[in-house]
């Protein structure tokens, strides 16, 4: 089928669940768009932070545009976000100083350090924000995104309403200057600062206005025909629907044919009809599964042309079958993580590649082998998948599974509300300089740092999840924590997020010498200490082998492996052992290549079955694979 229904697009933005094909559908759209427009410019770009551009196209991808050698409309990037934020910093970093000043006790030179910061979320904000300006001034046509995964999409598009409340707040700085300059000059004139301020609002009302045209723009979803995949774009959809980001389709990726295995096309039938449910008048694509990766040009191009409306490769549901096998355990194996003194399990990789079920095998095999352990098995993927795994809804309190066995989905919101009563609040107080002088309250009141301390900025989950996960080990209510996490990019952010509050705390400190004659709170100090020793110490246990156990999945596809790859080697960067490597959905005839991860113990886990007869010993799908799972990794 051609992309007809997508012609009057200008922003196409593809997003789902991990490992669901995103970068090739996004790489495949906006080759055969190139082909479709050749008189128009188009870019191809990527936002996420472990982006795979370059391994589906099989060319070097940079920061920098580049064309692609035959498609001379086409360019091709992947945003760097340290460069964005580079160029942000020397085009309105004095101005932001000088807003901050004008709203606190701090002195201009005190602020400069801050920028050096790693902040979270920076790849989200200054993605948005790059991508507007690109719409906006480097005529171009149309552009295609290869976005994160649906959780840090979402952050992304919320991070309009961060954006409209942070302008607020430093309106309410520059209000600060305007009622002094009032009060002692008799007028105010307008400066650079209240240039910037329309400029931004300008452009982020120009923005919001884009990400909600429907004429214009469209979240084209990627997922496959599974369970988990149908019920993260069930809930992806939700959300964009309350953001107003317009949805364009569902692509449903590695659609299988009449000849596949019983079970799993019983369970692609089954499935199908509820993508049918959810997208409603929405076109629903089926890309079929193929023997071989489409990678490069030629895989790309054919993958598009046979793309046809899901609904015409469905088939009569065939019986299912009544004889079970149980699928091989293969040699080697999980040693006893609890018999080897670890605390905490953290599992991680690419998007799609099985964490979930591996990280809920982990958990069940750990207790059944232990009953006198206390065993709890978390999630801080903000698309949270943990609970479909299970079959039953988790929240943000622990829920009993087996009498030694809990699972909860860390919900950061809730952390962030704790974060702001415990610490936000009051450090909102100390930077807004409050002197009582009612006449100067809008100036020197809380009021602007309450706003900018209210917003959950893209990162800051992953920071409060490390310390509740951390406090939970220290307590000693816990034995054994095991880890969900989210795809590659933002588990490296979640993982670099004890350094990072270090430094903040580290320059909060150092204001607070200097102006402790003015602020006093030699309490609140204290405990800021405390909070930074004990980040300092969540550090150490992430580093230590000893506490922590690092376990990649991976699958046997070379975009797959790049990652993990990558993975391996930023995870050295950071001193964490990685000892083990789990090849998930391992058939005979398709080995990995160990050669690529000479310091990882490969685990191998076969692929699992869909359907589970009730005579089998397991319970029904999905928790009969993860108990039996648990029964093939140790």
């Amino acid at each position: 089928m051609r992309l007809t229904p997508f012609t009057p697009l200008q922003l196409a933005m593809f997003s789902g669940k991990g490992g669901v094909g995103k970068t090739t559908l996004s790489c495949g759209f906006a080759r055969a768009w190139a082909e479709q427009f050749p008189q128009e410019r188009l870019l191809l770009l990527s936002t996420d932070p472990a982006h795979s551009l370059g391994d589906v196209l099989q060319v070097p991808v940079e920061d920098k545009p580049q064309l692609l050698p035959d498609r001379p409309n086409l360019q091709v990037q992947a945003l760097d976000a340290d460069r964005l934020l580079k160029n942000f910093k020397a085009r309105y970093g004095k101005v932001l100083e000088l807003l901050v000043e004008r709203g606190s006790f701090v002195a201009g030179e005190d602020l400069t350090p801050v920028w050096d910061l790693s902040w979270p979320g920076l790849n989200e904000l200054m993605g948005i924000l790059e991508i507007q300006r690109i719409l906006r001034e480097d005529n171009i046509n149309r552009v295609i995104v290869d976005m994160a995964p649906s959780g840090h999409t979402l952050n992304l598009f919320g991070l309009m309403d961060f954006l409209d409340e942070f302008l607020n707040a430093l309106n309410l700085f520059q209000e600060k200057h305007r009622v002094i300059s009032e009060s002692f000059a008799g007028r105010h004139q307008d400066d650079e600062a209240d240039a910037f301020l329309e400029d931004m609002r300008s452009h982020l009302q120009a923005g919001r206005k884009l990400l909600q045209d429907s004429a214009h723009t469209a979240c084209l979803i990627v997922a496959i025909p599974e369970p988990m995949s149908w019920f993260e774009t069930r809930r992806m959809m939700e959300s964009l629907d309350r953001l107003q980001i317009p949805i364009g389709g569902i692509f449903l990726n590695h659609m299988l044919t009449a000849n596949a295995d019983t079970d799993r096309l019983l369970e692609q039938n089954h499935i199908l009809e509820k993508f049918q449910a959810i997208a409603l008048d929405k076109p629903l694509i089926a890309v079929a599964q193929r023997d071989r990766e489409p990678v490069g040009n030629e895989a790309l191009d054919h993958l598009m042309q046979t793309l046809t409306p899901a609904l015409a490769v469905a088939g009569a549901t065939p019986a299912p079958s009544l004889d079970f096998q149980m699928p091989p355990r293969y040699e080697p194996t999980f040693p006893d993580l609890i018999e080897t003194g670890h605390r905490l399990v953290i599992v991680g990789g690419k998007g799609g590649v099985g964490k979930t079920t591996v990280a809920a095998a982990i958990a069940w095999g750990m207790s059944d082998r232990h009953p006198d352990h206390a065993i709890r098995v978390i999630s801080i993927d903000p698309a949270h998948s943990l609970g479909d795994a299970f079959g039953q809804s988790l929240g943000h309190n622990p829920i009993d599974l087996r009498p030694n066995l809990s699972a909860q989905e860390i919900d950061a919101d809730a952390l962030l509300n704790q974060f702001r009563e415990d610490y936000l609040w009051e450090l909102a107080e100390i930077m807004s300089g409050d002197t009582g002088d009612e006449n100067l309250q809008v100036a020197y009141g809380p009021e602007a740092w309450r706003q900018i301390v209210s917003q959950a900025l893209p990162g800051i989950d992953e920071m409060l999840s490390l310390l509740s996960i951390m406090e939970r080990l220290e307590s000693g209510d816990q034995d054994l924590i095991i880890l969900d996490t989210a795809p590659t990019g933002h588990l490296l952010r979640f993982l670099e997020m004890p350094t990072a509050l270090g430094d903040w705390l580290a320059w909060i400190f150092k204001l607070w010498i200097k102006y402790q004659d003015v602020v006093g709170r030699v309490e609140f100090m204290g405990r800021l200490r405390t909070l930074r020793k004990r980040v300092m110490q969540a550090q150490k246990k992430l580093q230590d082998p000893r506490h922590t156990e690092f376990i990649g999945v991976a699958q046997a596809h070379s975009a797959i492996l790049a990652e993990a790859q990558r993975l391996t080697q930023s995870l050295a960067d950071l001193q964490i052992a990685q000892r083990y490597l789990v090849h998930n959905r391992y058939e005979q005839g398709q080995p990995m290549p160990t050669e690529q991860f000479p310091q990882q113990t490969l685990i191998r886990l076969a692929q699992l079955p869909r359907y589970l007869p009730s005579d089998s010993g397991f319970a029904e799908v999905p928790l009969g694979q993860v108990q039996l799972a648990s029964k093939l990794l140790f």
